[in-house]
């Protein structure tokens, strides 16, 4: 039975509405206007240093007063550091190089931020929520999340990650389906082997846990809404139809790619991050796949970044990753708060 109160109260809330969190694609002006519309709105941080995170804080305290919440990647332990293979990896991306006009990238410092880091920084700017994919967060981190009043909210792919995030003392846990847009946040088992559907995998983990669940994959309008809390959700986390918003930091060629895409057209992907990801099959993809040479996480999602990066400014949808979900045929409404009222119509009263 979903507690639409329960979540409500816990993340303060008027709405059990949840922008997804989107790492490197997130925007200011969507997650505010997803907060301002009274449901939470989401910024993921994969990436970030501390210094930006802090400045990403700053920002959203200046565009809203309502809850928010922050996004962080939990490391797995198989992230490999910048060695002598990263030119090896390179230079097996070179045709993308030079499509786009640009030299091949030297190895880096590092790929990325320590989550310590990052932590900091979020205590610093305090959000509403601090949402983790890929594991369950450390008793320290919880308890001091929980010392500073800030909800933690765990992502599950299966009903045994979800009852260990539960068990780890996260307050609310995500059930993402695999018609979902973007990575596959799996942690107990390989993505591969943890694909199942938000249909099936919601009303188990409802009844696996009692902490709130909040539905996630394949829910774009009122109708996927409904269905959601029919399954015993608590609230719902929509990603594709408010990527495709104009207050999205998407560009105009992967909104067009979400517009023209059917659902069966979608592909579960290594090819750009070195991790399965659902996003449109353009050419990078094809190739990437075809050649049989995709480095291993985070050096493969560095790499492809370069010419990704100049892909969207050159707006070449054809070279970038064009992450999207299933349900991106039912995608049409144009801006944050028209979503926002669609799938508010699917909320059961009371």
């Amino acid at each position: 039975m979903s507690d639409l109160r329960g979540l409500r109260e816990l993340v303060g809330v008027e709405h059990p509405i949840v922008q997804g969190p989107f790492g490197g694609l997130s925007s200011v002006a969507l997650a505010a206007a997803v907060s301002d519309s009274g449901g939470l709105g989401s910024f993921g941080l994969y990436g970030y240093d501390g210094d930006r995170i802090r400045a990403v804080g700053a920002e959203l305290r200046a565009a809203t007063n309502r809850p928010f919440a922050l996004n962080v990647w939990l490391p797995t332990g198989d992230e490999v550091e910048p060695n002598a293979q990263h030119m090896i990896f390179a230079q097996a991306l070179q045709p993308f190089y030079d499509a786009v006009g640009i030299e091949t990238p030297a190895r880096p410092d590092r790929y990325l931020a320590p989550l310590d880091e990052q932590l900091d920084a979020i205590w610093e700017v305090a959000p509403a929520v601090l949402s983790v994919v890929f594991g369950v967060p450390g008793a320290e981190v919880v308890d001091e999340a929980h010392r500073r009043g800030i909800r933690v909210v765990g992502t599950a792919t299966t009903v045994a990650e979800a009852v260990a995030l539960e068990a780890g003392g996260v307050d609310a846990i995500v059930a993402t389906g695999m018609e979902a847009a973007g990575h596959r946040v799996s942690f107990l088992r390989p993505a591969e082997e943890s694909l199942v559907g938000t249909f099936a995998l919601v009303p188990q983990v409802v009844d696996a846990v009692a902490v709130p669940v909040i539905a996630a994959g394949g829910i774009a309008d009122r109708r996927g809404v409904a269905a959601a809390f029919a399954l015993g959700a608590s609230g719902v986390q929509v990603g594709t139809a408010f990527l495709a918003t104009d207050e999205s930091a998407v560009t105009a060629a992967h909104r067009a790619a979400i517009h023209a895409t059917a659902a069966d057209e979608t592909v579960l992907t290594r090819a750009m991050s070195g991790r399965l990801a659902r996003g449109a099959r353009n050419r990078a993809v094809r190739a990437i796949e075809a050649s049989g040479t995709i480095a291993p996480f985070p050096m493969q999602n560095w790499l492809t970044g370069r010419f990704r990066a100049a892909a969207g400014e050159q707006g070449f949808g054809e070279l970038q990753s064009l992450w999207m979900g299933q349900a991106a045929p039912l995608v049409h409404l144009e801006t944050a708060g028209e979503v926002f009222a669609e799938l508010r119509a699917g909320v059961p009263r009371g």
